[in-house]
């Protein structure tokens, strides 16, 4: 998959970490777009002229929660294989099976590793090719 033809949605409420996600993903040649709350997630799944190749979701977003943004895209028919990283400061036991529940693909605790985060995003754009 050629990184400037793949989009990846980040849906994170901190500022910070957001524009530290863009930054690392743009740099690989990602394109990206932004959702800075559950509501602005929902819209973003609704209202998809494009689907993207993969999510980078927090759980603790305001309005609505990252487990119900992953039920949310489970629910889309044309989102079922769209790859959910969940990225979040939640990281007991029950998160993170409650995650992997809701339909996440995989479970990233912050304080993440930029390599390693960045590994895990090029494995599951390659399982899609």
């Amino acid at each position: 998959m050629d990184a400037k033809q793949t989009l990846i949605l980040v849906i994170e409420d901190d500022e910070h970490i957001g524009q530290i996600l863009i930054y690392m993903l743009e740099r690989q040649g990602y394109r990206t777009l932004l959702a800075a709350d559950g509501l602005a997630a929902r819209k973003a799944i609704e209202e998809a002229s494009e689907l993207p190749s993969l999510v980078l979701l927090d759980v603790m977003l305001p309005y609505i929660d990252g487990f119900e943004v992953v039920r949310l895209i489970r629910a889309c028919p044309e989102w079922k294989d769209v790859p959910v990283l969940m990225l979040t400061a939640k990281h007991t036991e029950q998160d993170i099976v409650r995650a992997l529940d809701a339909g996440a693909n995989d479970y990233v605790v912050k304080p993440f590793q930029p390599n390693e985060l960045l590994a895990r995003v090029r494995r599951y754009l390659r399982e899609q090719q």
